[in-house]
């Protein structure tokens, strides 16, 4: 557990702008959380640098093929429910479908309420939408309520897949290709039905970003991983957990940037804070980075070649 108040006296104090036990400004420490929530925002931008992928889960409708995600989106639910500290227990869904990151608002909730993670419920639609959700802020008691929420918009779609319920074969997950928004626009009938989609398509467009999908579905439950935005800080005395190695990346980071306005270093000073900020925004990266996918090929393609690296030694001859 940590705080942008820490984040933000370690910074002063690499640079040499304040030392241990001063006391810092309001104007500084102002100035400096401007500047870390800046840093978040930039941070965004490079994939590697986002921590949470999100799972959106919506629940397509027959025959729509476009969606809207954002702040009053159409990628939300209704439902009814209660919140007790940072527990969201769900007992009934109204009407779409829940999934992590979604902020929900209703009667009693704080302004600003997240789901961060599942508790006994799996999220969706239907029965796997009961149970409890985990949320960043604490509520007092609210009863049961009626509790709306929405997907924030996020910075791009990495992957997705169709889940698709029949009475034969339970549920079967279907690929969906992810196109960018030109390419999507070459589809000449764009409203071709279909049982469901195989393409996604986001237009980043601001507040709401739009989503497209073809074939028109007729059903079919939408699971879309995606990178989000990294929230900005409330405030400095915020309470934030955060994964391995990313309080010192900010840290640095948060120097580095500090240096040109606060900072009287050596030159070899200034290199080392770079040398950290550039080293601590490495290993984020290296965390969140995916190994490679190996290629794989069908069998028929490989005919007589021998599935083991004898092959080599014989050039794939028979």
């Amino acid at each position: 557990m940590a705080q942008p108040l820490n984040i933000i006296s370690s910074a002063f104090r690499s640079i040499g702008a304040f030392g241990s036990g001063d006391t810092i400004g309001t104007a500084e420490t102002n100035d400096a959380f401007y500047l870390l929530n800046e840093m978040l925002d930039q941070w965004s931008n490079d994939h590697l640098l986002v921590f949470s992928v999100q799972e959106v889960i919506l629940e397509l409708v027959g025959g729509q093929y476009i969606y809207t995600i954002g702040p009053g989106g159409s990628v939300g639910s209704s439902f009814t429910g209660s919140v007790s500290g940072t527990v969201l227990t769900v007992t009934n869904l109204a009407s779409g479908a829940i999934s992590t990151g979604q902020i929900i608002s209703g009667s009693g909730i704080t302004a600003g309420s997240a789901i961060t993670s599942l508790g006994t419920a799996f999220g969706g639609n239907g029965n796997n939408a009961i149970g409890t959700y985990n949320l960043n802020l604490s509520s007092p008691s609210t009863g049961s309520i009626t509790i709306t929420s929405y997907q924030p918009r996020p910075m791009r779609i990495n992957t997705a897949f169709v889940r698709v319920v029949n009475s034969i074969t339970g549920t079967l997950d279907y690929d969906v290709d992810v196109w960018p928004y030109e390419r999507y626009q070459q589809i000449g009938i764009k409203t071709l039905p279909g049982p469901w989609p195989k393409i996604i398509s986001m237009l980043p467009t601001e507040p709401l970003a739009s989503l497209y999908f073809f074939p028109n579905p007729s059903q079919g439950e939408m699971h879309i991983f995606v990178d989000t935005v990294l929230n900005n800080f409330s405030t400095v005395n915020d309470n934030i957990v955060l994964p391995q190695g990313y309080q010192g990346a900010m840290h640095w980071g948060l120097a580095e940037l500090l240096m040109p306005e606060y900072g009287k270093l050596e030159p070899t000073q200034v290199q080392m804070i770079q040398k950290f900020a550039a080293a601590g925004r490495s290993l984020v990266r290296r965390t969140n980075m995916n190994p490679q996918v190996p290629a794989t090929f069908d069998d028929v393609l490989l005919q007589q070649i021998r599935k083991d690296a004898g092959w080599i030694l014989h050039g794939g001859f028979a």
